[in-house]
Formats: C-alpha cells, sequence, structure tokens
C-alpha cells in the first residue's frame, strides 16, 4: 500500500546528466507549427500562412507543452525554458509509487487536470489518495501554463 512521502523528498535538485539531450520549446514549436502550416497548405492548394500557425496554436500548444513538461519532469529530456530545478523530480518516486505515477501521467497525457485526477483518486483507498495529492503537490500542474511565443493573442 502506497505510503505519503514529503514533496521536499520528491523536490531533491537532481543534475542533469550531460548525457541528457537539450532542446527548446519555442524552436521546436515553430518547427511544429510550420510542419501544420506546410500540410494545411498541401491540402489547400496554396499557402495558408498564419491561419494554419494559429490553428496550430489554439489546438496543440497545451499538449505540446505538457508532454515535454513530462519528459522535463521525468528526467527524459532537458527543455530550457523549464525549471531546472524541476528537471528529473519525478525519476527517484519510490517504487511503491510509480504505479500510482504511471496512471497520474497518463490522466495528465490525456488532458486530464488536478481536478480529473483527484475526483479518480476519490475511488482510490485513503493512502492512495493521500499518495495521489502528494504526487500532484510534486507535479503542480496548474505552474505549468505557458504562453505560445509566437502566439499573437
Amino acid at each position: 500500500m502506497p505510503s505519503a512521502i514529503p514533496v521536499s523528498v520528491m523536490l531533491s535538485a537532481v543534475e542533469v546528466d550531460e548525457t541528457v539531450e537539450r532542446r527548446s520549446l519555442a524552436e521546436e514549436s515553430w518547427l511544429e507549427a510550420l510542419r501544420e502550416r506546410w500540410y494545411q497548405s498541401e491540402r489547400a492548394g496554396r499557402d495558408v500562412g498564419e491561419t494554419a500557425i494559429r490553428h496550430w496554436v489554439h489546438r496543440h500548444w497545451p499538449g505540446f507543452v505538457r508532454a515535454r513538461w513530462i519528459e522535463h519532469m521525468l528526467g527524459e529530456r532537458f527543455w530550457v525554458e523549464l525549471g531546472r530545478h524541476e528537471f528529473g523530480i519525478l525519476r527517484d518516486t519510490p517504487v511503491n509509487l510509480r504505479p500510482l505515477l504511471d496512471c497520474i501521467i497518463a490522466q495528465l497525457k490525456c488532458g486530464a487536470e488536478n481536478l480529473d485526477i483527484i475526483c479518480w483518486a476519490c475511488r482510490k483507498p485513503y493512502a492512495e489518495r493521500e499518495a495521489v495529492q502528494q504526487l500532484l503537490s510534486a507535479i503542480n500542474v496548474n505552474a505549468h501554463r505557458f504562453r505560445c511565443s509566437f502566439a499573437d493573442d
């Protein structure tokens, strides 16, 4: 049965290994938006320009950022715009909490918010609910709402 762990344990500083791939959200998202522009332009038979870029930002930006943020917290890839202190914070999650963390991450990848996960946890035993609260505190979904750097709205 999972036991609650102090958030401070999960937030311990993790060194960024030199072998970890470093990427930029701004650069990668711009390339994704340009691909969207190309696809839409090919479909339309003409350059659809900024309309396609705005479409990508509106439709894909939140999921794009969230997926990269999860990679960052798991220590899989370092995104330069995200906090160094958050890199890899979930990597050392205790083994007994790992299945619970995996369920939370799967929900986050599908766009779930804190409330969705809390409602899901309400059907769990008390100890697991406590662990979910600790994990959500460490993950801190609400602190990770980024505006797209090339969005015009």
